[in-house]
């Protein structure tokens, strides 16, 4: 098989698929006839070959996929105009804790934020794919850990954690929103809204807990894509989430 049909073929499954394709789908697909590092370098000439058009190859945590570039987002939303969709302050401020500080306890997420986090905004978290309790912390009452998933990597387009935005002030929860919500979160169903959190003891520097509603632009993305499971192999290669050269997570207080 020569390159130049082995690229249609890749092409083709991954515009079909409807969700990413991992390494070892793509050698399944060749009928283990291509290698891993062949497939690599086919990606990579892909990605040239797409560079000037609307749509871009992409790797993400759960392998690879095709979407539509984020200026061509206002154009696809002529065909199906939709209003932004609205996330709490409170929402965002919980899953950019979580994300820039896992694992965290939903003590720890208090602690930081200053008020009382209502349970029903980590269930929608979780319900969305988004957060998972990947552990318990061996203290008092076992508190569980809360980390982020492959899905919210995937709909953030990002391939790991070494890639979340940058920000200056870590240790403020309103700027770790903000970055999320450059970032670009894809729509969730409507929901009704969730009840008022509980005011803590007073902080100077606490954020209000007025669920006063941030506007997030959609991620410009071909298909939603399907939370499944991936291999080790499903992201291209990358530093790991947790190395100390890229991204170091400070540590979150104890309960």
């Amino acid at each position: 098989m020569n390159t130049a049909d082995a690229k249609r073929i890749l092409e083709t499954a991954l515009m079909c698929s409807s969700q990413p394709l991992t390494l070892r789908d793509m050698r399944v697909l060749f009928d283990e006839a291509v290698g891993t590092d062949t497939l690599k370098s086919l990606l990579a000439q892909m990605q040239d070959e797409w560079a000037q058009r609307g749509m871009e190859l992409v790797g993400v945590a759960s392998g690879w996929r095709f979407q539509s570039r984020p200026e061509m987002r206002d154009f696809l939303d002529r065909l199906h105009p939709e209003k932004p969709p609205r996330y709490t302050r409170a929402a965002l401020e919980t899953l950019a804790i979580i994300a820039y500080r896992q694992p965290v306890t939903r003590g720890d997420m208090e602690d930081i934020r200053g008020v009382t986090i209502n349970s029903l905004i980590l269930k929608q978290l979780e319900d969305r794919g988004w957060v998972e309790v990947i552990g318990h912390r061996e203290t008092v009452g076992r508190p569980a850990l809360y980390a982020t998933t492959r899905q919210f990597l995937d709909d953030l387009g990002l391939a790991s954690l070494d890639q979340l935005p940058a920000i200056e002030a870590p240790h403020r929860t309103g700027d770790m929103a903000q970055a999320l919500a450059g970032r670009g979160l894809p729509p969730e169903p409507e929901q009704p809204a969730l009840p008022m959190e509980t005011l803590a003891a007073p902080q100077a520097d606490a954020p209000s807990a007025e669920m006063a509603a941030a506007t997030v632009p959609g991620l410009a993305t071909g298909a939603d894509v399907a939370r499944s499971p991936a291999s080790a192999e499903a992201a291209p290669t990358s530093p790991s989430a947790a190395s100390p050269d890229t991204k170091t997570f400070p540590e979150a207080p104890h309960d």
